[in-house]
């Protein structure tokens, strides 16, 4: 293959597609993630958009037309008349007959949007199953790669089927957010010159969804960005809240409501405490549960020293906090609110919590500044009769982190209080639990502490500039 073009980040993802290409076997594999995450961007730099074959979904398109623009794309591909294709059947035929004249090393397909094909009463899966075991399985040379934004139907139908494609996608890319490393190398060749504190607090607003990113202008201000993008009337990311979920899910509305629920209650709330909230119960919820968590909205995680069936879900989508915090309810009609609501009690508030959320993106890199990535560790959260802890690192070396997260615009002066409250809750969780390992506290901040009597009594300290680290 030719030379890549240079990438930011994504190197996990690379080595899969360059393991399937260098495979000698037939491979299938399934790219999915949260929407403007950057699925297609990806196959089609990686490959250099030279594919044997490629077709896209049309969103919201019938079957005669999805048909006719598989047809009309392996004509013009192919440079082979075929017939209009009357069924599924009949397209992977044809599809079938223009792969098998190609001599090349590795022949390549690439479906986008596959979900979108899949039309009521098409038949779509059953076409595909039988191109797939009747043919395509065995052509070592083939490399077929499909995405999607229709997450249930990527995890359901294709990932997770339960019918002749059972286990038949070879490699599986969940395509997840940029990281702040990331985000900030993207803001750099884009001409953007801001400083890591800015860009912390863009990651709180739209977290690293590349798309989201590509809408920012250079020769704006931050706070001017975010006023155009949100609070002007035309702003490009006011519809994209209702986009988001109707394109991802089938049942968009439902995912709404466990979204909307997760956002009354900061630490998040048990499946239990869902299913009052919503109505919601079963198979159901617990398939708007996994499909949020493969898309990166919620988070499940375990308060210290319970079970797994006693899991919290939190959630975590950057751009759904912000919106449903700020914009949804917003009726003040000043398209500069946020520049002039910077010192409010509100955005204060909503920056603690939404800091706490990039830290939780960012484990590796946390444990990686306290030097234990190579310790096996479980990370919780704890709430206990006066006090909670939103972060902890319960390791296999007898040590345990109690993570406190401090979001600041200047260096935090550690004062006596403050010290004190720390100290408090360390030994509230001590007594609490009966634990008998090491507590360390820890403080993950913006800047350096500014240098108090205190600021030597925390132990381990994580900056901005930790969590930058790729």
């Amino acid at each position: 293959m030719e030379s890549k073009p240079i990438f930011i980040g994504r190197h996990a993802e690379q080595s899969q597609l360059q393991e399937a290409m260098d495979s000698g076997k037939a491979e299938f594999v399934a790219v999915f993630g949260r929407r403007r995450v950057g699925k297609t961007y990806l196959v089609k730099q990686f490959f250099g958009n030279k594919f044997d074959f490629y077709a896209t979904g049309i969103y919201g398109a019938s079957i005669k037309e999805q048909l006719a623009n598989f047809t009309r794309q392996l004509n013009q591909q192919s440079k082979v008349t075929y017939p209009q294709a009357a069924d599924w059947w009949e397209a992977f035929d044809n599809l079938r007959s223009h792969l098998s004249t190609i001599k090349r090393r590795h022949i390549t397909v690439f479906i986008d949007e596959m979900p979108w094909m899949d039309t009521p009463n098409s038949r779509f899966i059953s076409a595909l199953e039988l191109f797939w075991n009747s043919w395509a399985a065995d052509q070592p040379r083939l490399k077929l790669v499909v995405c999607g934004s229709a997450t249930t139907w990527m995890t359901n139908k294709l990932i997770g089927g339960r019918g002749g494609l059972h286990n038949r996608v070879t490699r599986r890319i969940h395509l997840h957010p940029f990281t702040l490393a990331e985000t900030e190398e993207f803001l750099a060749r884009s001409g953007f010159v801001w400083n890591r504190y800015t860009i912390t607090e863009l990651y709180m607003i739209m977290g690293g969804v590349p798309f989201y990113l590509g809408l920012l202008n250079k020769r704006q201000t931050f706070h001017q960005n975010i006023n155009r993008l949100f609070f002007n009337p035309q702003g490009d990311l006011i519809a994209e809240y209702d986009i988001l979920f109707s394109s991802l899910f089938k049942d968009s509305s439902a995912y709404q409501r466990v979204v909307e629920a997760l956002n009354r209650k900061a630490r998040g709330l048990t499946r239990m405490e869902i299913q009052e909230i919503t109505g919601m119960q079963g198979g159901g919820l617990t398939e708007v549960l996994r499909n949020l968590e493969n898309c990166d909205f919620i988070r499940r995680y375990n308060a210290f020293g319970k079970l797994q069936r006693d899991a919290m879900f939190q959630l975590v989508d950057q751009y759904t906090l912000f919106y449903l915090h700020f914009r949804r309810e917003f009726n003040s009609g000043n398209p500069d609110y946020w520049s002039a609501n910077m010192e409010s009690a509100g955005h204060r508030a909503w920056s603690g919590y939404a800091f706490e959320q990039v830290c939780l993106r960012h484990i590796p890199q946390i444990k990686r500044a306290l030097g234990i990535s190579g310790v096996n560790s479980e990370v919780c959260a704890w709430s206990g009769s006066g006090g909670q802890i939103d972060l902890i690192i319960n390791r296999n070396d007898q040590v345990i982190n109690l993570c406190e997260m401090k979001y600041t615009s200047a260096p935090f002066k550690l004062t006596k209080a403050y010290y004190e409250k720390m100290s408090s809750r360390r030994e509230l969780f001590r007594e609490q639990t009966r634990t008998r390992k090491a507590l360390h506290l820890t403080l993950v901040t913006t800047y350096p502490l500014s240098h108090t009597q205190y600021s030597e009594m925390i132990p381990s300290i994580v900056t901005l500039d930790d969590l930058f680290v790729d």
